[in-house]
C-alpha cells in the first residue's frame, strides 16, 4: 500500500493530524544490527501505529548523530550494507507498509550517486522524500527542484541557532513538513523540553505554515506527551535503537506502543 506517497507528504500528515493531535516518526539505521532485524523493527512500527519512518543509509562520518547511531552506522558499513541492500529494503517496505518512508543520510552519499539518479532511485523505491542533515538550503536548490519533479519532498531542518531571517528562508524552501531540532548538537542526548523549546517552535511557526516535527533527545513516552501541543510530529530515533539493544524485539514492540499511546 503506497497511497500515502501518491497523496503527497504534507497532505498525508494533515490527514493523520485530523484524526489525532500528534504523529510519531521513528528511525532505522539500515543494516544494523541486521537487515532481518530492520524488518522486524518495521513490522513493530506498523503494529504500534507509527505514522512516518526515516530509513538511514549508513555513512562513515554521520556528523549529526550521537554515539549510538555512529556505532550503528559503522557496524552496518562493516557488515557490507550498501545502496543495493538499502533500496531492496526500502522498496519492499514501501510495498508492505502504509506509513511514508523517508531517506535519511548525508550529502556525500547523494553526490557520489548523482542527484538525478538519487531522486530516481528514491522514487522507484516508493519513498516520500529525504532528510540530508548536512546540506544547507542555499546549496540544495537544484537537488530539491529535481526531487519535487519526482513528487519527493526535501525535509529541511530548523535549529535553535537559526536567525529569524534564516528560518524564513528555510520556510520558503521547505515542503512536506519541517524537522525542528530541539537543541543544537548531535542526536541521542536527553533534551529538557521545558528549556526554550516552546519559544523556538513559535519562531519556526512564524517562518512556515507546514507541520512541524520535533526531534533530538525525545526518548520516553513522557517526552512524547510533552510534545503534544508544541509540535505536530514527535521524532524518536536513538531511544528506539537503545531499547532494541537492551530489551530485544519484544521490548521494542512494547516501547513503540507506549510512545504511540501518547499521540492519541
Amino acid at each position: 500500500m503506497t497511497g500515502a506517497r501518491t497523496a503527497g507528504l504534507e497532505s498525508h500528515v494533515r490527514e493523520r493530524l485530523a484524526k489525532k493531535p500528534l504523529l510519531l516518526m521513528a528511525h532505522v539505521v539500515v543494516g544494523y544490527p541486521s537487515l532481518d532485524a530492520n524488518w522486524a523493527m518495521l513490522e513493530a512500527m506498523d503494529g504500534a501505529g507509527v505514522d512516518l519512518v526515516e530509513l538511514q543509509l549508513p555513512f562513515t562520518e554521520p556528523i549529526a548523530d550521537g554515539p549510538s547511531f555512529v556505532k550503528a552506522n559503522h557496524d552496518a558499513i562493516q557488515a557490507g550494507t550498501a545502496w543495493r541492500a538499502y533500496f531492496d529494503l526500502t522498496a519492499r517496505a514501501a510495498t508492505r507498509f502504509s506509513f511514508p518512508i523517508l531517506f535519511m543520510g548525508y550529502y556525500n552519499s547523494v553526490f557520489r550517486m548523482g542527484a538525478e539518479r538519487f531522486c530516481a532511485r528514491l522514487s522507484e523505491a516508493g519513498m516520500s522524500g529525504f532528510i540530508l542533515a548536512d546540506l544547507p538550503p542555499e546549496e540544495a536548490a537544484e537537488l530539491n527542484a529535481m526531487a519535487r519533479g519526482r513528487e519527493l519532498d526535501p525535509i529541511l531542518l530548523m535549529t535553535p541557532t537559526n536567525s529569524p531571517a534564516r528560518l524564513a528562508e528555510i520556510g520558503r524552501q521547505a515542503s512536506g513538513f519541517v524537522y525542528c531540532t530541539a537543541r543544537k548538537g548531535v542526536t541521542g542526548r536527553k533534551t529538557d523540553l521545558s528549556q526554550g523549546v516552546a519559544a523556538f517552535l513559535e519562531r519556526c511557526r512564524t517562518a512556515t505554515s507546514l507541520p512541524l516535527g520535533l526531534g533530538f533527545g525525545i526518548k520516553t513516552a513522557a517526552d512524547v506527551r510533552e510534545v503534544r501541543g508544541l509540535a505536530n510530529i514527535a521524532i524518536v530515533g536513538t531511544a528506539c535503537l537503545e531499547v532494541w539493544e537492551e530489551r530485544g524485539a519484544d521490548g521494542y514492540r512494547q516501547f513503540l506502543k507506549t510512545l504511540a499511546a501518547e499521540t492519541v
